[in-house]
């Protein structure tokens, strides 16, 4: 039986072919995020620019709020840096750390 050394190398080829297609397509999905993300982050920055200029304008939060408008953005971060606080893991956190210092 003889090997042939160009074939051998072309079946190489074509397996890693398509190794690297779906690489490539790994590789675009994370961008296409990355790039989303960016988006997103300067929406919101322009949605609390507009809320504060429509509070600077002369519309209270009560007012906005009742049309559906409340601060999403800062209204979202607030909720998760309590939760955050409040759990259980960081009302033990301080105790722990007394621990260690002692």
């Amino acid at each position: 039986m003889t090997i042939n050394i160009e074939q051998t190398k072309e079946q190489a080829r074509a397996l890693l072919n398509s190794r690297i297609s779906s690489v490539e397509e790994l590789v675009k999905a994370r961008q296409k995020v990355i790039d989303l993300k960016e988006q997103l982050a300067n929406a919101e920055r322009d949605d609390k620019r507009a809320y504060v200029k429509a509070t600077r304008d002369g519309w209270s939060a009560e007012e906005l709020k009742k049309l559906g408008l409340e601060p999403a953005a800062a209204t979202r971060r607030r909720k998760a840096h309590n939760k955050s606080s409040d759990s259980p893991a960081d009302a033990q956190q301080p105790a722990s750390e007394k621990h260690h210092q002692n």
